[in-house]
Formats: C-alpha cells, sequence, structure tokens
C-alpha cells in the first residue's frame, strides 16, 4: 500500500522540485509577491531586488519556506534598523517554516504579530531580548537544538500549544504580557523560566517536561495552569510568585519539586497532583486557599514554615514518605480529614505510611485533622481556636504543645469515609497492624482544654503536664499494668497486684538496682517519686471528677506509692505508709484487709485457748463473822479469782469460747465471757485492731464498686 502524501498547503506554493509520482506538491514555499516561486527558490536578480525593496517594519509573508543561515541572514539584515542595528518587523509569517541552520533573531522587533506554527528550527533558535509587540503563534513547532527567549518581551498573546522543544530552552526573564499558552508542549531538554514574567494567563495544562523545570523567582501575575503537566526531571519554583490562582490539577512531578519560599495569592490548586520524588514547600506562602486532595506524595513532603493564611484542603491525601510541617502557621481553617486541614478548608482526610510532622506549627482558626498514619508529631504546636484530631494507626506525640482553646484527641474506630461515600483505603498498613491509636508524650501541655477518647496511654509521659486534674477521658482510655504473677527476688517473693500504672513508674522501677522483671525500662533520665506523686494525684482528680471511682483508687494506689518510696520524708512517715500499704494497700485492697483480719482473729483465738479464758468458772464465796452471844450475821460476796488454765487447754468448749470473744470483739462488744487477766489484755487488743482491719477491707470495697 502507497503512503499517502501530504496535502498541499492552503496558500499558493512554489511546488519546486515536485514529481507527480514520488512528491507532488514539492517546495511548499509561498510565492514571493510577484513571483511564482517562494524566497528560496526565487532567482538571484528577483531576490536580490525584493530584498532591496524591504524597509525595516515591513511585514513579511514567508510560510512554508526553507531558510539557509545565509538565507535568513539576507533577509534580516534586509529588516535591520539603521538606528539600532537590529531586526525590526511589521507582521511576519513564517508558519511551517523550515530553519536549517541556526536562527538568530536577537533583540529583534516584531511590531505586529508573528507567525511560526509549525516551523521546524533544525539549529538553534535564539530569540533573546527580542521584542513581539502582537500576538505570537509558536504553535506545534519544532525545535531541534537549543532555544533561548531570554529577556524576550510578549506584549500580545505568545501561543506555544503542541510546540516541541528537543534541546534547552530558556525562557529566563522573558515578559508576557497577553497569555502565554504552552499547552500540550513537550520539553526534552531543560526547561529554564527563571524571573519570568506572566502578566496575563499561563497555560501549561498537559505540558510534558522531560528534563528539568526551572521556573525560580517567576511572576505568575495571572492565572497559571498547569493541569496534568508532566514533570519528568526536577520542578523548580522556588521563590516564585503566584498572583492568580495556580493550578497543578493531576500534574506529574517524577522528580523532585521545590516550591521553597513560593508566594501563592490567590488559591492553589494540587488535586489529585502526584510527587513521585520529594517536594519541599518550606517557607511558602499560600495567601489563598491550598487545595492538595487526593494529591499523592511517594516521597518526602516538606512543608516546614510555610503559612497557610486561607482555607487548606488535603482530604484524600496519600504521604507515603514522611509529611513534615515543622513550625508551619494556619490562619485559615484546616482540615485533615481521613487522613486532614478543613473550613471551609480541608486538609486530609489522608493516608501516612511515614509520619506527620506538625511540630512548631500554629493554628490560628478551627481545625479537624484526619489522618491514618504510623506517627504524627505535635511537638510545640499552637491552637488559638477548637481542633479536633481524629486518627487511626497513629502513635501520636504532643509534648509542649499549647491549647488555648478545647481540643480533642480520639481514636476513630472504622476507616475514615470520604464525601463521596467511599471508604478510605487502608493499603499502606499491614492487616495485622492496631488500628488503635496510642500517645507517646503530653509533657509540657496545658491539660485544661484536652479532651482524650478511647486512646492508649501505656507509653503516654505525663510528667510536666500541668492542670492535669482538669483532662477529660471519654471513652475507653486505657493505661499500662503492673507486671503480672510472683517474681523471685531471693526472699521474700515479690507480687504486685493488678492496677493501673504510669509508663512513667515503669521506666523509674526498671531503672532501680535491684528491679524487678516486667517493668519495662524507658529511654534517658526516668522520673522518680518526686516528680510522680503530683502525677498521680492529678490524675485521681480527673477520675473523681469523671464519676469513675475504680479508675481514681488505682491513681491514689499509685501517688501513696511513689509517697512510701519517695527520699524526702520522714522516717516515721515512712513507716506509717508502709504499714497502711501492707494491712490493706492504702486501703484499696480489700483482700489484703481481710486476710488480716482473718490472721488477727486467729492469733487472738489461739492466745485465748491457751492463756486468756479461766480454768473454771468463777464461783461466789460467802464470808461473815458471827458475833458472841447472837446478834446480827453480815456477808461479804466474793468471787474467786480467774485460774490459769492447766492440763489440756486447746479442746472444742474452750475453742468455741474463744471464738465468741473473738468475733465480739470486731465489733465492739464485751463477750461477757470470764477471761484470766491475760485475756482481759488480749481482749482488749483484739477490740482495738480488728474492727479496725474490718472497717478497712469493707472500704478499699467501698473504693472499688463507688461511682
Amino acid at each position: 500500500m502507497s503512503t499517502p502524501h501530504p496535502a498541499a498547503p492552503s496558500w499558493p506554493h512554489c511546488a519546486h522540485g515536485a514529481d507527480p509520482a514520488t512528491n507532488p506538491v514539492g517546495c511548499r514555499g509561498i510565492h514571493v509577491p510577484g513571483h511564482t516561486a517562494c524566497l528560496a527558490h526565487l532567482g538571484n536578480p528577483d531576490r536580490h531586488a525584493y530584498l532591496a525593496g524591504l524597509a525595516p517594519g515591513a511585514s513579511i509573508d514567508h510560510r512554508g519556506t526553507t531558510f539557509t543561515d545565509a538565507l535568513l541572514t539576507a533577509l534580516l539584515d534586509a529588516l535591520r534598523d539603521p538606528s539600532t542595528g537590529n531586526a525590526r518587523l511589521g507582521c511576519a509569517r513564517f508558519g511551517s517554516a523550515t530553519f536549517e541552520g541556526d536562527v538568530w533573531f536577537g533583540s529583534a522587533t516584531f511590531e505586529g504579530d508573528a507567525w511560526f506554527e509549525s516551523a521546524t528550527f533544525e539549529g538553534y533558535a535564539r530569540f533573546e531580548s527580542a521584542t513581539f509587540g502582537g500576538d505570537v503563534w509558536f504553535g506545534s513547532a519544532t525545535f531541534e537544538g537549543g532555544t533561548w527567549f531570554e529577556s524576550a518581551t510578549f506584549e500580545g498573546d505568545a501561543r506555544f500549544g503542541w510546540a516541541t522543544f528537543k534541546g534547552g530552552t530558556r525562557f529566563e526573564s522573558a515578559t508576557f504580557e497577553g497569555t502565554a499558552w504552552f499547552g500540550s508542549a513537550t520539553f526534552k531538554g531543560g526547561a529554564g523560566f527563571m524571573s519570568a514574567t506572566f502578566k496575563g494567563g499561563a497555560g501549561f495544562g498537559s505540558v510534558t517536561f522531560e528534563g528539568n523545570a526551572w521556573f525560580g523567582s517567576a511572576t505568575f501575575r495571572d492565572d497559571a495552569w498547569f493541569e496534568s503537566a508532566t514533570f519528568t526531571g526536577y520542578a523548580r519554583f522556588e521563590s516564585a510568585t503566584f498572583t492568580g490562582y495556580a493550578r497543578f490539577v493531576s500534574a506529574t512531578f517524577k522528580g523532585y519539586a521545590r516550591f521553597e519560599s513560593a508566594t501563592f495569592e490567590s488559591g492553589a490548586g494540587f488535586e489529585s497532583a502526584t510527587f513521585e520524588g520529594d517536594v519541599w514547600f518550606e517557607s511558602a506562602t499560600f495567601t489563598g486557599y491550598a487545595r492538595f486532595v487526593s494529591a499523592t506524595f511517594k516521597g518526602y513532603a516538606r512543608f516546614e514554615s510555610a503559612t497557610f493564611e486561607g482555607d487548606a484542603w488535603f482530604e484524600s491525601a496519600t504521604f507515603e514518605g514522611d509529611a513534615r510541617f515543622e513550625s508551619a502557621t494556619f490562619e485559615g481553617d484546616a482540615w485533615f480529614g481521613s487522613a486532614t486541614f478543613v473550613t471551609v478548608g480541608q486538609l486530609g482526610p489522608w493516608r501516612c505510611a511515614g509520619r506527620v510532622v506538625l511540630s512548631g506549627a500554629m493554628f490560628g482558626s478551627p481545625v479537624t485533622l484526619s489522618f491514618a498514619a504510623v506517627r504524627v508529631e505535635c511537638r510545640r504546636t499552637r491552637w488559638s481556636s477548637t481542633a479536633e484530631i481524629r486518627l487511626r494507626y497513629a502513635t501520636v506525640d504532643f509534648a509542649h504543645a499549647v491549647f488555648e482553646y478545647p481540643l480533642t484527641i480520639a481514636a476513630e474506630p472504622d476507616p475514615f469515609v470520604l464525601y463521596d461515600g467511599r471508604p478510605l483505603a487502608e493499603d499502606l498498613f499491614p492487616s495485622a497492624y492496631d488500628p488503635g491509636v496510642r500517645v507517646a508524650s503530653l509533657r509540657g501541655v496545658d491539660a485544661a482544654h484536652l479532651v482524650l477518647a478511647d486512646l492508649d496511654l501505656w507509653e503516654c509521659l505525663f510528667t510536666g503536664t500541668v492542670h492535669l486534674d482538669q483532662l477529660r477521658l471519654e471513652g475507653a482510655c486505657t493505661f499500662n499494668t503492673a507486671p503480672p504473677a510472683v517474681h523471685w527476688r531471693r526472699w521474700p517473693p515479690v507480687r504486685f497486684t493488678e492496677r493501673r500504672v504510669l509508663a512513667e513508674e515503669h521506666h523509674w522501677r526498671a531503672s532501680q538496682p535491684r528491679a524487678v522483671p516486667g517493668w519495662v525500662p524507658g529511654t534517658g533520665r526516668a522520673a522518680g517519686p518526686l516528680q510522680l506523686a503530683p502525677v498521680y494525684r492529678a490524675l485521681r482528680k480527673a477520675f473523681e471528677d469523671g464519676k469513675h471511682e475504680p479508675g481514681a483508687a488505682d491513681f491514689y494506689y499509685g501517688e501513696m506509692e511513689m509517697r512510701r518510696h519517695a527520699g524526702d520524708i520522714p522516717r516515721s512517715e515512712r513507716g506509717l505508709l508502709t504499714a497502711y500499704w501492707a494491712l490493706s494497700g492504702y486501703g484499696l485492697r480489700a483482700s489484703r484487709a481481710l486476710a488480716w483480719l482473718g490472721a488477727a482473729m486467729l492469733v487472738t483465738i489461739l492466745l485465748l485457748v491457751a492463756f486468756g479464758l479461766a480454768q473454771d468458772t468463777r464461783k461466789q464465796t460467802a464470808t461473815g463473822t458471827v458475833p458472841a452471844g447472837g446478834g446480827k450475821i453480815t456477808f461479804e460476796i466474793d468471787q474467786d479469782d480467774p485460774q490459769n488454765p492447766t492440763g489440756d487447754r486447746f479442746t472444742g468448749e474452750r475453742f468455741e469460747k474463744a471464738l465468741n470473744v473473738t468475733l465480739n470483739s470486731v465489733v465492739f462488744r464485751a463477750s461477757g465471757q470470764d477471761l484470766t487477766t491475760s485475756g482481759t489484755y488480749i481482749e482488749m487488743t483484739s477490740r482495738l485492731t480488728e474492727p479496725v482491719l474490718l472497717g478497712l477491707a469493707v472500704l478499699a470495697i467501698r473504693n472499688r464498686v463507688k461511682r
């Protein structure tokens, strides 16, 4: 099958070299006025006459013409202004022209429109400092070599749609006063737009940058479109200024992308953009909205010191590497919803397989943050309005954060749901990974406005937290526990009763010289009993205010434990606390008090059986004197002194009597039993100690069931 030949151009063409079989069109160059050949095939006398008739500022039409270096030089020399030495053209039509050698239009002035659509530049194309007074078209042009437009001025619209730049392209310091349109253009080499000024709209939709793209310090005074653009190499927009909207919707950045110190004065849209390399937005300023909805960050995402003055949306964004927002400022509303900033603005929901680092960030308006992330770092953040943080899978660190208004940190039980009803995918996290949320630290926080809901506080550090007694705990917040089972540390064996404990008590006990196995060591210097006692006391009050007496009882136990082990209290007080602990677990362990009560009663019974019960029931004896000669007789009635038992003392009858005496002594009642002197003192001691132990047992039961 034969290959179809290209159609003939719409203008009258030269047709030089036409062959009906192989090349029916021939040369496509337009006729020189008054001739039937193009400028390239015009005879020398006629060409010289034509060129001699041109003057600076003349309009020319050489569509489809093939220019050699010599021919183009001759044409430009004919149009050169003697006063400046630079070529000056009126309307210039070079559509579909072919420039075989290097092209030099440096400092040329195009006073009218300039057409270069579908032109082919086989060598260098140099338009440095050129001035285009009207509109200019380079649509579908092909630049085989390097292309220079440094310091060029485009006073009208500049259209480079579907152009192909195979070599390096430089538009540094160029000025586009009208619309600059590069839609679907391809830059195979590097593309430099540093310090370029786009006063009208800048359209880079579907552009492909196969090399590096530099837009550092560029100024976009109107809207800038980069939708579906592809940056295969580096994309550099450092210190660029976007006065109008900046739209990078569905853009793909395969290399790193740098927007440090860029300024987005209107909106910045990065919806569905893909950043395959690292991306930097440090010190960038978003005066208008910032939309990163459904954006994908496969490398690091760095927003350190960035300022979000408007609303910020990061809904459904995916962060596969670290996301860093240290010292960022959020003055508008922000939602980090489902992995979110929302305001009407929204950051999230988003996923992050690495860390979300917000340390040092400032939030000036109400914000909802929603993340599915491995770790969320919010150290030294400042929250100047209400906020809600909903998390999955994360370990969150809020050390030294400042809350001026109520802030809620909650675990989300189910996958986040997007606005279209779809659940946020969690394929970045292993199926065996716990979706619960763990708090690493609240040190240095003012907890007066803090609400924690359904969080794992096993490893949370509380030392240094102020107003901890005003902390609100909602839902199922879990704390660490004491090591279970009995541990042998020579003699005697050690067993810790089950209770809620702080991670810092684990760290302190594990740091002791004779630590019992099961206590988990921490990193760095462990807080001691003096620091932990007020923490336990504050948490106890927080639980009491929440009507959770069993939880408050555990923290009271911890407070007393820390007081007992503190080295600065008097030895007498420490001894009293030790006795209180040993007898009843600080009035919280009913089993311990009942055990001591049972032991005390058993000892009392044994002592009474052995020494306290009289041998026989005392008998009354009447003694008197009968006066001589009769008369009145007086009798003095007395009882025998109780006799110490002899013989077999441990009989069933004596045991029953001793049990009766002991049981009566527990409730402060006298038994009425005849006792020896030793038995009387034994009963008095029993009536003093055993009711106390019974009261401690009742108190402990009350503390465990009270609501």
